[in-house]
């Protein structure tokens, strides 16, 4: 596979993970929503509001990008890539790691870890990695978590698939078994790096468990032979054995050796750090501002047929003297004398950075397939390694469910590689329109190559789907398989091809894709009200002109006749169970506004009343705030000033001296809030998501083929993905009529008096919240409110994560309380949600987003501007 398989190190988790307040009446307490509560700090500064978040329905979107290697990565003894910064790299928190529970995965855990378990017993050399894991233990020197989970990875795969990979990669796997621990681990440890990267051996020594390193890289270098014949698999002269871009030859080696393999200068020089570039370029007399402008300038001067000499390169005699081969140069060709000039540079290079390894790219693109299909992601990374193993160690209570570890992922050879295939196109496509600037033309016609490339195999492997899905699956058992197989990639281009197209103008071939992409219902369902939504505008502005209707004349005709088409496409879209509640107003505004253009009889009209959207209360909330000496703080990346504020909580506890506490906008809006009778935390969603975990517990854990792959999740694998709702829609409308009925305190307290005491680990529970706290806000909640905000959570888990107003609020209302028919459920108050605003702040797409859900479900929410009274300065 190439670099879509995205390796990067996890950053670090925030420590400060902010704070959730409650509010009681005169007081308030703080809580922790990763631990107990703890007091409340004098000082403090609070991101205002989630400004910065986009607006992300794709089921498949990436996470802000985020700095890997060295600055990020605290687990690794060694920095090894010396050659400039750090690269920026996209990455999102994969699927396996998502399903896993929060546990430190650092350096000093695994050491903590390790170290504890090894004083259990002794390690004879016959204990092999399944039986460490089981017994937790481990002996620096012969045996690692990094190795163990590794070949954890493999073993599991050759035992369960091994049907995915010839006679030449099994012979490769036998003699991975074969190397020594000490070989194992420099691999692995290297392995976990960039790929395809020189590493200096004189910086390999610093690894604690390698005793002798020179012994470890030589065995990573010997030569092994491979069987000449393949038993299995696919040949390039076969079909598919095209898609692999990389084959295993007669013999192999599981790294390289920058003798045999550096032969350019520019792959050397790339090699140097700045400060050794800098200090050939004072001797060569090149300039340049940065690494890549002496990059460029010594590469300049290597190809010029003079001027070399001035690098001080001459082939010297043994006395000292130049003239040799000053002489010997007058006799040889232009093209010769620079390869010697070459031979030269490269030769000085080198001399600096010493002898260097790298790993065999065949053999690690092997092992990366391996990756892909334990985990089931393209995406892993050094935290997927060792994440299962610590969640194991850690004692964590996990739910009871059925583990399903399935080997029909990839059901034959073909199927994976065309899935790498398919990958690869994707990944192709991505560079070309989200990581190298605007695309322009050039690109956007790069990018519909790309597709008429493969839009033939993907309408095949839609059709063969849709004949799989009628008559092989079982209800629900193909949603998350399809995530693996290459139309799902090949879908997601096709999306990303007709915004090409829209951008291009072509707007017939756009609406034609899109209709194309509705024709089916198996991949990216979540995608379905957006490709609505835009097939709508389309037929509303642009299908009159760029195809006209033969049998309309004029174009008010054409119009008309276009904008009936719209029509039933916004009807549609409206009665369709895959087009997510939060696309209905958009649609429902465009029904309402072509109905009316084409004065369709009032009677005949739809009414959106009972949904119609409440403008959100606006409340004002004045307080003194407090501003620091260095008023020109900047943002984030350094845009505009910051929105982070302190004010004095005048209305709030005073801390310890008796003076109020500093505190952030949100916590002083709280404290006013306190003050009118609400109680409430500021949780931004947390408590939405433990709310969501109580009342789906069971849901979340029903049996589906495919998503409990370990017995240490805590979610099932596609619930961050657009499978998971389809997959059960049964079981969530039956809980959403539950909870429209009023049995979400039922079902809560149900959960609670089950799970409390084992502190079970489920995603976004937190036990922190007080379960009286969690059953007075639900019976607050209007049953059917509560049901829709839940069925949003349930349609797309992931995206609907951020966005949620800062503070949940809620007040008992004396004399108020309605009793359902059946006597269960009963609402004795009302709910606000407040966002919290101060200057500078701006509410982003998710915000706006949450808020059209919550008053169109009833619920009432309000912008908290807050205004300050009085500035004070502080040091």
């Amino acid at each position: 596979m190439d670099r879509f398989v995205q390796r990067s190190k996890r950053p670090q988790a925030n420590t400060n993970t902010g704070k959730q307040l409650l509010a009681f009446g005169s007081g308030s307490s703080h809580r922790n929503p990763a631990g107990p509560p703890v007091k409340k700090p004098r000082r403090q500064e609070v991101k205002d509001s989630d400004d910065d978040d986009d607006d992300d329905d794709d089921d498949d979107g990436k996470e802000p990008v985020v700095k890997s290697e060295r600055a990020l990565d605290n687990s690794t003894e060694l920095d090894l890539d010396e050659n400039g910064p750090p690269a920026l790299v996209p990455h999102r928190q994969t699927a396996f790691e998502s399903s896993l529970p929060q546990v430190a995965t650092g350096k000093e855990a695994i050491q903590e870890y390790e170290a504890a378990r090894s004083s259990q017993a002794a390690l004879d050399g016959t204990i092999d990695g399944a039986t460490r894991l089981e017994n937790r233990q481990w002996v620096p020197g012969k045996s690692s978590i990094y190795v163990d989970a590794f070949n954890l990875a493999l073993d599991t795969v050759l035992k369960d698939e091994s049907h995915l990979f010839d006679a030449k990669e099994r012979r490769v796997f036998e003699e991975w078994g074969g190397l020594s621990y000490e070989t194992q681990y420099l691999y692995v440890r290297l392995f976990l790096r960039k790929a395809a990267t020189w590493h200096r051996v004189e910086r390999l020594g610093y690894y604690g468990d390698i005793s002798d390193v020179g012994l470890a890289i030589a065995s990573l270098l010997e030569q092994r032979p491979l069987p000449g014949r393949l038993s299995q698999g696919l040949s390039q002269d076969e079909p598919g054995g095209e898609m692999q871009e990389w084959s295993l030859g007669d013999s192999f080696a599981f790294a390289d050796d920058s003798e045999s393999y550096i032969k350019t200068i520019e792959e050397a020089s790339s090699l140097l750090s700045l400060d050794e570039l800098k200090s050939l370029a004072k001797d060569a007399k090149v300039q340049g501002k940065n690494k890549p402008d002496l990059l460029k300038a010594f590469c300049r001067m290597s190809a010029q047929q003079s001027g070399l000499m001035a690098l001080g390169l001459r082939r010297t005699s043994t006395n000292g003297s130049g003239s040799g081969h000053e002489s010997q140069s007058r006799h040889q060709s232009p093209d010769k004398q620079d390869l010697n000039r070459n031979s030269h540079f490269l030769a000085k290079v080198l001399a600096i950075t010493g002898p260097l390894i790298r790993l065999s790219e065949p053999v690690f693109k092997l092992f990366e397939r391996v990756h892909l299909v334990f985990y089931r992601s393209t995406e892993w990374t050094e935290k997927s390694l060792t994440t299962i193993v610590l969640a194991k160690i850690s004692r964590r209570n996990f739910p009871s469910y059925l583990v399903c570890r399935s080997t029909n992922i990839f059901p034959s050879r073909r199927r994976l590689l065309e899935f790498e295939h398919s990958m690869r196109k994707e990944f192709e496509v991505e560079q070309i329109l989200e990581f190298n600037g605007p695309p322009g033309e050039d690109g956007f016609c790069k990018v519909l190559d790309v597709f008429e490339s493969i839009s033939e195999r993907w309408r095949e492997l839609l059709r063969e789907e849709q004949r799989r899905e009628a008559s092989v699956y079982e209800f629900g058992e193909g949603g998350y398989l399809r995530r693996f197989n290459a139309a799902h990639a090949y879908s997601r281009i096709a999306h990303k091809v007709a915004h090409v197209l829209g951008r291009l103008h072509r707007y017939k071939e756009e609406h034609q894709l899109l209709s194309e992409l509705l024709s089916q219902r198996l991949f990216h369902p979540a995608r379905r009200g957006s490709w609505y939504q835009r097939k709508a505008l389309l037929e509303e502005r642009y299908m009159w002109e760029v195809d006209p209707n033969p049998s309309s004349t004029g174009p008010e005709a054409q119009k008309k006749h276009w904008q009936r088409i719209a029509v039933a496409t916004c009807e549609t879209a409206l009665e369709d169970p895959d087009c997510h509640l939060i696309y209905h107003y958009d649609l429902q505004k465009r029904l309402t506004k072509l109905e009316k253009r084409l004065r369709i009889p009032r009677r005949l009209q739809h009414d959106f009343g009972h949904v119609k959207l409440r403008q959100p209360e606006e409340h004002t909330v004045h307080g003194i705030q407090l501003q620091s000496d260095d008023a020109n703080t900047k943002g984030k990346a350094g845009r505009g000033p910051s929105t982070k504020t302190l004010w004095l909580d005048e209305l709030g506890e005073p801390g310890e001296d008796g003076h109020p506490l500093h505190v952030s906008v949100e916590d002083m809006c709280l404290s006013y809030y306190r003050s009118q009778g609400w109680k409430g935390y500021h949780s931004e969603g947390g408590i939405l998501r433990t709310l969501f975990a109580h009342l789906f517990f069971d849901v979340l854990f029903v049996y589906i083929p495919n998503v409990f792959q370990t017995e240490y999740q805590t979610c099932p694998l596609d619930l961050h993905t657009d499978a998971f709702y389809p997959a059960r829609a049964s079981e969530i409308n039956h809980r959403l009529v539950e909870i429209a009925n009023g049995k979400a305190e039922k079902l809560l307290r149900e959960v609670d008096e089950r799970e409390r005491e084992r502190r079970t680990c489920v995603v976004g529970l937190n036990w922190d919240f007080d379960i009286d706290d969690l059953l007075e806000l639900v019976t607050c909640f209007n049953g059917e409110a509560l049901a829709a905000v839940c069925k949003v959570m349930a349609q797309d888990y992931r995206a609907r994560g951020g966005g949620v107003p800062d503070l949940v609020l809620w007040r008992v209302v004396q004399g108020e309380a309605q009793h359902s028919a059946d006597g269960e459920g009963t609402r004795i108050g009302e709910v606000l949600f407040a966002e919290v605003k101060s200057a500078n702040d701006r509410l982003s797409d998710t915000q706006r987003l949450w808020i059209h859900v919550l008053t169109g479900a009833g619920v009432r929410v309000a912008l908290c501007n807050a205004v300050a009274k009085e500035v004070r300065t502080i040091g």
